[in-house]
């Protein structure tokens, strides 16, 4: 299958196919956004004749990098835009962050937990568990027991305008047991699923400046053409976040925002297309935001964005969530009532038989 990373160091590659259960099978391609000085990804960590069995001596065929300079990235979705016209058919497709080590057999543990949803139209993803105690060194194995779930999201104010944002999300043990578990959101971090989302839900060429907003114009326009969005049962990789042992290392890494200066404005406009396709900001007039290209980087025809807003508690108008969805989310209760409404045919839910609309249960 095809993995898509924005940017990474090499030790991640090394993770990847050294802990691959099939390594043959993987196939990365990376946006490496690069300085001078800076390592660069396709090149080995030693030369080939001094350690032979680096994944970058043994699989570098399967490595795909398009090399950008630093000065020129304008952002995570036009990044990850390039890095996804790197896929080439492959039967599933997966997106991660930088910094991420994985487990033992990861490839193997997500394709069952992908197959074991039954729905063709599933998407695995989460914000990713730190690294620190998550993974025995020996082994590869992971040491949780718990996983993460994506329920969690507020109204933010920015200067670029008003928008949802995830916030921190709940992680605990499983309450859905064999599968993954069927939540409302979508998380850039880390995403699995069959490789057509990534040709149906294209990240979008004219959003330059965005990161916040990212995931919320990928997760609703995903929803509309029909893909559900499951927490996965077991996590099979880990982020080493900017805290604790790690805060230092990661402290050093550039940011797109410090090239901001010379894009001024640009992510204004671009966030008020990204709300207008999705719908988020009805008060705008549509002549005001950018419309090229729409019906590629639009919605879709199988579900109504309104759907999705009145489903899971999301005013756009006044800018308000119902709070709490997690309670809903997380116990397993979404899952339960939704997952028998799951498509005869494993098209993804059927969501012209729920008439549900979240009320926040602590008003």
């Amino acid at each position: 299958f095809f993995g898509a990373l924005s940017q990474f160091q090499r030790y991640i590659v090394e993770s990847i196919f050294s802990r691959a259960k099939n390594p043959k099978r993987v196939r990365i391609g990376v946006v490496d956004q690069i300085i001078d000085g800076d390592d660069h990804c396709d090149v080995p960590i030693d030369p080939c004749d001094k350690d032979p069995y680096q994944a970058l001596c043994n699989y570098k065929d399967q490595v795909d990098v398009y090399q950008m300079e630093a000065p020129l990235a304008v952002g995570p979705v036009f990044a990850r835009h390039f890095g996804h016209r790197l896929y080439r058919g492959e039967y599933y497709a997966m997106q991660s962050d930088a910094h991420v080590t994985f487990t033992q057999n990861w490839d193997e543990d997500i394709i069952m937990q992908q197959e074991s949803t039954k729905d063709e139209m599933a998407v695995l993803s989460t914000y990713l568990t730190d690294i620190v105690d998550s993974i025995d060194e020996k082994t590869g194995k992971s040491l949780r027991f718990t996983r993460p779930i994506m329920c969690q999201t507020d109204y933010e104010q920015g200067q670029q305008g008003k928008y949802l944002r995830h916030g921190s999300q709940p992680e605990g043990i499983p309450s859905i047991h064999g599968s993954p578990q069927l939540q409302p959101y979508w998380a850039a971090g880390f995403s699995f699923s069959r490789g057509h989302f990534v040709v149906n839900v294209p990240y979008d060429l004219y959003q330059p400046m965005i990161f916040q907003g990212e995931e919320m114009s990928i997760g609703i326009r995903g929803f509309t053409i029909g893909y559900d969005y499951f927490a996965p049962e077991r996590s099979v990789c880990f982020h080493t976040y900017a805290v604790g042992p790690n805060a230092a290392k990661r402290g050093q890494v550039k940011h797109f925002w410090e090239n901001g200066a010379r894009y001024k404005g640009v992510g204004i406009r671009a966030m008020k297309r990204v709300l207008g396709i999705v719908g988020m900001n009805p008060e705008v007039p549509v002549s005001e935001w950018d419309h090229t290209e729409e019906d590629r980087y639009g919605t879709g025809k199988v579900r109504d964005v309104t759907k999705f807003y009145e489903t899971f508690g999301i005013d756009v108008v006044n800018k308000k969530t119902e709070h709490h969805l997690c309670s809903f989310v997380s116990g397993g209760q979404l899952h339960r009532d939704f997952m028998p409404l799951l498509r005869k045919d494993g098209m993804g839910v059927d969501y012209s038989k729920v008439t549900y609309k979240f009320k926040d249960p602590k008003k």
